[in-house]
């Protein structure tokens, strides 16, 4: 069956009639969304007292340092692993919005960086191929990532790490199991790697708030938490065929 045999046909006033009802639920899911973003600027801020180290293009930076000088930062935790070869795919994806977005936060008192644990140098190479100028730093050898719940040790894998504030996480779960199913065994592959290796590290963001010298944790997001700053992801939402993915878990 086509595409065009399975959805429904109608007049423009059977549409308007459909759409109005669908303005409705609309304009509840934006009300609600407002809600939920309270209640993220509601959260407890918690204090950071470890010091974290980077590697920038500008040399080395402490947690502080990324904040360029503003009240708040971004971090969103690209999964690209010492052994990867490339960049995750839907990483990559989601990064390719950030150029455009980094000066029009940054006039807002805000940081955008993204971090993942490959060396500098790779970063460095990935980024100019991508043709991306956003800030990218290197947390090589940095509890960081292992702290901020976007990257899994081989010990935490075989255990069954928890992941997104669960612990039957089915991506992680497949990378325990080495599993050679289509869906990260193919993402896996995109980044020159296995499965196992590729699902050690995993896509989040992070916030975080600094007031007078002390940082403060102030919020965290994975797996499709992070949806929401794809920005392809919208206007896909809004066309006829919607997301339209033949991916692994994208959907």
């Amino acid at each position: 069956m086509t595409t065009q045999e399975m959805h429904q046909r109608g007049t423009r006033e059977e549409w308007t009639a459909a759409r109005l009802e669908l303005l409705k639920a609309e304009k509840e899911l934006t009300r609600h969304s407002d809600r939920v973003a309270q209640m993220r600027q509601n959260l407890p801020w918690v204090r950071l007292d470890k010091e974290y180290r980077f590697e920038t293009d500008e040399g080395s930076a402490s947690l502080a340092d990324l904040f360029r000088g503003r009240s708040q930062l971004l971090v969103y935790h690209f999964m690209f692993g010492p052994d990867f070869a490339a960049g995750c795919p839907s990483c990559t994806s989601i990064a390719n919005g950030f150029n455009g977005i980094f000066a029009d936060l940054a006039a807002h008192d805000l940081t955008l960086w993204a971090v993942s644990r490959a060396p500098l140098k790779k970063l460095q190479a990935y980024k100019h191929q991508k043709g991306w100028t956003f800030p990218w730093a290197s947390s090589f050898g940095s509890d960081f990532n292992f702290d901020f719940h976007a990257s899994f040790t081989e010990q935490q894998q075989s255990e069954g790490a928890g992941y997104n504030f669960r612990r039957d996480d089915p991506v992680m779960n497949a990378g325990r199991a080495g599993s050679p199913s289509s869906g990260p065994a193919r993402m896996a592959a995109m980044t020159g790697t296995d499965v196992s290796t590729y699902t050690r590290e995993r896509e989040g963001l992070s916030a975080f708030a600094i007031e007078d010298s002390i940082i403060y944790h102030t919020y965290s997001t994975y797996a499709r938490g992070v949806d929401a700053i794809w920005a392809k992801y919208p206007w896909l939402d809004r066309a006829p065929k919607g997301r339209n993915e033949m991916g692994p878990w994208l959907r």
